[in-house]
């Protein structure tokens, strides 16, 4: 049981090596979902695997924060503190994002 209420995640697809970023309030529904086929923008691109997640009291910083990690900067703070996690995995960097 998490004490903090609000996530922010991030899910690799084992299909197309990209990134999801998203936000919950239940981590386990919410990738149950994805895999399940239930989300448009994901359905096409499973299975998805949880790599990153953080937790927030409000909800509002989870929402700034998910919307960071949506922006090219955000994108390239990820690649720097996951790059063993998405070398592992075989992640393939968007162009804009390889300088």
């Amino acid at each position: 049981m998490n004490l903090l209420p609000f996530a922010v995640y991030v899910l690799f697809s084992e299909k197309d090596h990209q990134l999801y970023v998203g936000f919950t309030t239940d981590i386990n529904k919410r990738i149950d979902n994805h895999n399940d086929g239930g989300t448009t923008s994901t359905r096409h691109r499973r299975p998805l695997k949880l790599i990153f997640i953080e937790y927030y009291l409000f909800k509002e910083d989870a929402i700034y924060r998910e919307k960071y990690f949506k922006s090219s900067k955000g994108k390239r703070a990820l690649k720097l503190m996951l790059n063993f996690t998405l070398n592992t995995l075989g992640y393939k960097m968007p162009e804009d994002l390889n300088s």
